[in-house]
């Protein structure tokens, strides 16, 4: 009696498991944000990264707390750490990971790479990606990002073909998926932040949002864009000498087989056995590999990353012109 309920609950467990909601949202505690803001901002523009604890609960997963690993920390020195955590019942049960990025420069094949060594393990897990040259500009950069299931499908398979992109309907901007973030605090913590609250209703960042110079951060965009747009054209340059040695190869392959044909009829005249059409042996029968559509799609959707931070700087920058044009009027 004791192995069937055993067992029941078992079958219970995993088939729960087989059907866990699609992840919707990402809750984060306030005093979490501002841990990995705090981390990303002391060693920027260096790139750092740490892992998320908290829980994974319905359709979202609740961030408490974030983990700073620094780059002279050892595999060793992060596992003693997370066992650490669990002694002194804190939370240490990973969902994932934050890192840091440079003008939304994030979009990597090493992203995807880390995105499948953790989704061995966790079939929900997360990326909080946070720019600190972006939050300068008045913007608060801070994103929850996860790969779509028709990606990762094509990636265990590591088929980025044209048909098989076709066949899935799968484009560039299919590759990632933003999942809205909830940042939260308790009761106690806000009744705090409202006693911080100064008596000006007008403090020093709003001032800073009235900045007029914004040409560095533009610059940087545009060169990392134009770096973008010159590995998309040698990406297309690959792609253009594919498919010209693939009609060169279909040509000799026509020639070859006219010829064949002939000389089969030469034999059957003659009363001989004719010759098979195809000859493995042969190097034009030889299948050409079809170069992979990963990194053009990767580019791609960095490309239209830098588009819209310029398109947004350039729209407030017009809004603050005009805004100091009535000033001046008045």
């Amino acid at each position: 009696m004791a192995n069937t309920m055993a067992r029941s609950f078992l079958q219970a467990v995993s088939s729960s498991e087989e059907v866990s909601p699609p992840l919707r949202v990402v809750q984060m505690e306030g005093l979490a944000v501002l841990k990995i803001i705090k981390h990303c901002n002391e060693f920027s523009p260096a790139l750092v990264t740490g892992q998320l604890l908290g829980l994974d609960v319905g359709s979202g997963v609740f961030l408490k707390s974030p983990t700073v690993f620094l780059s002279r920390w050892s595999q060793l020195s992060a596992v003693e750490m997370m066992r650490c955590l669990r002694e002194v019942n804190v939370d240490n049960n990973t969902i994932g990971w934050y890192q840091s990025t440079l003008l939304g420069s994030f979009q990597t094949v090493e992203l995807i790479e880390t995105f499948m060594n953790y989704q061995e393990n966790i079939r929900r897990c997360v990326c909080i990606i946070y720019d600190p040259s972006r939050s300068s500009q008045g913007a608060f950069a801070l994103k929850a990002l996860k790969l779509t299931d028709s990606f990762m499908d094509l990636h265990r398979k590591n088929n980025f073909t044209g048909e098989k992109l076709r066949e899935k309907k799968l484009s560039w901007v299919d590759i990632f998926e933003e999942i809205p973030i909830k940042i939260s605090n308790s009761a106690l913590i806000s009744a705090f932040m409202t006693e911080l609250e100064p008596e000006s209703p007008v403090c020093q960042c709003d001032y800073d949002r009235l900045k007029l110079s914004t040409a560095p951060y533009m610059e940087r965009n545009l060169e990392f864009l134009i770096d973008c747009m010159e590995d998309l054209s040698s990406e297309q340059n690959k792609f253009q000498y594919y498919y010209r040695s693939l009609s060169r190869q279909q040509a000799q392959q026509q020639a070859w087989l006219q010829k064949r044909r002939v000389e089969n009829m030469a034999r059957k005249a003659a009363g001989e056995e004719p010759l098979p059409e195809e000859d493995p042996s042969n190097s034009i029968f030889k299948t050409i590999p079809e170069p992979s559509h990963l990194d053009s799609y990767l580019i791609t959707n960095q490309i239209s990353n830098y588009c819209n931070q310029i398109n947004g700087v350039a729209g407030q920058n017009f809004s603050r012109l005009y805004l100091m044009k009535a000033l001046h009027e008045n």
